[in-house]
């Protein structure tokens, strides 16, 4: 028997409508000392406009984590399918 105690299983809830989720190809960063901005965007290939589909705020705590957590299961994804290969294009764009 363990004398740490059981962390509480965290219920999630979510919405039918946020649920379908939406299509990004385009993500812009900008922050402040306290907060992290994700503009979640859409840019057609034809068109040089993009169309924010949703922001995310989040704090500088959460985003290091966040950040970990999707290199976590970019390594899983990549140690089941297989390499995600990029190129140079596919470099950041820091303005």
């Amino acid at each position: 028997m363990s004398d740490e105690p059981a962390s509480p299983k965290l219920q999630v809830q979510i919405d039918d409508d946020i649920a379908q989720g939406v299509y990004s190809n385009l993500v812009l960063l900008n922050h402040t000392e306290n907060e992290f901005v994700l503009d979640f965007a859409f840019i057609q290939p034809s068109n040089g406009r993009a169309k924010v589909r949703t922001r995310v705020i989040s704090s500088p705590r959460h985003t290091k984590r966040l950040l970990a957590a999707l290199q976590k299961n970019l390594e899983r994804y990549e140690e089941r399918f297989g390499t995600i290969e990029t190129s140079a294009d596919d470099e950041p764009v820091f303005h």
